[in-house]
């Protein structure tokens, strides 16, 4: 018998059908035993009745067992069905259960846990309903940005993990022994790369995995993330790049279905607005976490808004590609998009120039030299251009109002953690 995925039982009443998945629940109710079980298409509740072959099978099934199940498609009596459940009008009347792997769980799957217990257990936890939903939504979010960007021409490269060097610096980047006793980094961005293919497809987007190794122990940093990157050359300052991170986070709202707060126009407003806003000093280069959240209260309560867009930050503040504004000196034409009280997106414009991105290189005490691959781009000719990158389980997290990133991530690597924690 050829195997019946659950969500497809509704066009088998009354026909013998095989269902493979785990037992989502197990009841007793007198001399009947009732299961739910769930595969990767849904749920659906069996039925061992006490004089079926079935039954003494089905005395030593237990929750998480992984089973083949043999049943009669029933019609639920119109009193017992459930409108508003998966398959809450039909039950498996089971015939045969064959138990295809055993379970032993530290607890049951929808236990209230704290979250080091959940990470601890996470290969069992990830099962959840709860988990499941969390990462499904994650698989839309980064689907939405591949679609978003594609229908505006951009075209997806592969952005490599171990580079030579390190765009932000070196400070921030885990080394790795490479060939011929040199050192390598894990990449703490495409950013490089996106430049780079700018000049080859003019328009590019990349969802790598990036690494940082600063030593934060936070709710919203993780030192492997994923990130959704774009690039876009022909630009005229940094406010085409945030047309386009706007339309794609549109399409990301529309693609969850999720409740967001999302007016015609995101509000924008500088950092050093931000701060008068707030009413805090605007000599201070950056914003603090209790500023963004902050922030994003007044732009919810002012504008109906869950983002608001932080443009001109500091240059002492951004990378040496970036942009400096030649009507505000001193002030760079970048931006971070906050959502929900925290940045979610970093971009702005980059520079173009092949001198220009020399000196500002050295500026910051960077060696040009060990970017000359990166540099010959430029000599070839580099039109004026811009991107940015998005925290993919930041965006996760503030979707779902999760307080935590490493509830949003799917085996979360942090100062503490690689699958198991660094102190045991």
């Amino acid at each position: 018998m050829e195997r019946t995925l659950i969500s497809e039982l509704g066009a088998h009443v009354d026909k013998k059908v095989l269902v493979q998945g785990w037992v989502d629940v197990r009841r007793d109710q007198g001399k009947m035993i009732f299961f739910d079980f769930r595969d990767r298409s849904g749920k659906v509740q069996g039925v061992v009745l006490p004089k079926s072959e079935a039954i003494e099978s089905a005395k030593e099934v237990r929750n998480e067992f992984v089973v083949s199940v043999e049943a009669t498609v029933n019609k639920r009596p119109e009193k017992n069905i459930k409108a508003d459940v998966q398959n809450g009008d039909i039950e498996l009347e089971i015939h045969v259960i064959t138990v295809l792997s055993r379970a032993e769980v530290p607890f049951e799957l929808e236990a209230e846990i704290n979250l080091d217990t959940y990470l601890d257990h996470q290969p069992y936890t990830l099962r959840s309903e709860k988990a499941r939903n969390i990462f499904k939504t994650q698989s839309t979010i980064i689907e939405a940005f591949r679609e978003a960007l594609r229908e505006e021409d951009f075209i997806e490269f592969q952005a490599p993990a171990l580079v030579g060097g390190d765009a932000e610096g070196g400070a921030a980047a885990f080394k790795v022994d490479y060939y011929y006793d040199q050192k390598a980094y894990l990449a703490t961005s495409p950013q490089l790369y996106k430049q780079i293919m700018v000049v080859v497809f003019e328009r590019v987007f990349s969802t790598p995995k990036v690494f940082r190794g600063e030593k934060h122990a936070t709710t919203r940093h993780l030192s492997e993330y994923s990130s959704m990157d774009f690039e876009m050359g022909f630009i005229k300052d940094h406010t085409d790049v945030m047309a386009v991170l706007e339309r794609a986070m549109r399409k990301i709202v529309e693609k969850t279905g999720l409740e967001v707060a999302l007016p015609e126009r995101i509000p924008v407003l500088t950092l050093r607005e931000a701060q008068a806003a707030l009413g805090v000093s605007t000599d201070e280069p950056d914003l603090e976490p209790e500023h963004e959240r902050a922030l994003c209260e007044w732009a919810l309560k002012e504008h109906k808004s869950d983002f608001v867009f932080v443009t001109h930050y500091p240059m002492s503040k951004r990378p040496f590609y970036t942009y400096e504004d030649e009507n505000n000196l001193g002030y760079s034409k970048s931006f971070d998009l906050l959502f929900r009280g925290l940045e979610i997106s970093t971009g702005g414009q980059r520079i173009h120039n092949l001198e220009s991105l020399i000196e500002r290189a050295k500026a910051k005490g960077l060696d040009p030299e060990k970017f000359k691959f990166y540099l010959e781009a430029f000599k070839v000719g580099m039109p004026p251009h811009g991107g940015s990158a998005t925290g993919l389980e930041r965006l996760t997290a503030r979707l779902l109002n999760i307080a935590n990133v490493k509830e949003a991530t799917l085996f979360p690597r942090d100062l503490n953690r690689i699958d198991t924690l660094l102190s045991e």
